[in-house]
């Protein structure tokens, strides 16, 4: 999917990831090569919250591959932020329109039009999600400054 969308796991800034099941949920950051294969627990204990200039708090997590600043530090290269939205689980998983949500999340990340949740400098979203029979769907959007596209 990477190879694909010309892009690689650690220029994710944000990713709507489906997490009805938080055991589920860390398989999927594995799954997805947001870490590496049985690192999806260190990666969330290496998370923090900071602030965001539109006056919002994200918990963020250093990006694979990649060692991100201390607490406080304003660059946000070096870090991914995970459900920004709140997740499915905030939303009372609301079975259909569950990839809709991530779907207008990622698009607003990138158009900067996220208010309290906007990930600064947010320009590759990824979403994630699936559903009964095993239906699955992985999106990666990227904004060149205008409208968000869809990479794959």
């Amino acid at each position: 999917m990477y190879a694909a969308a010309g892009v690689g796991p650690d220029e994710v800034d944000v990713a709507e990831v489906h997490d009805a099941f938080a055991s589920n949920e860390l398989a999927m950051y594995e799954a997805l090569g947001l870490c590496g294969t049985g690192e999806g627990g260190a990666l969330i204990d290496s998370g923090e919250w900071a602030a965001t200039a539109a006056g919002g708090e994200l918990c963020r997590m250093p990006k694979r591959g990649r060692r991100a600043g201390s607490a406080g530090d304003g660059a946000w290269r070096d870090w991914l932020v995970v459900n920004p939205s709140g997740g499915l689980e905030s939303k009372g998983h609301p079975v259909g329109a569950t990839g809709l949500a991530q779907c207008a999340e990622c698009c607003w990340q990138l158009r900067g039009a996220a208010g309290p949740r906007q990930v600064p400098g947010a320009r590759i979203a990824l979403q994630h999600n699936y559903g009964w029979a095993s239906a699955a769907v992985v999106t990666l959007y990227a904004s060149g400054g205008g409208a968000p596209t869809s990479r794959l």
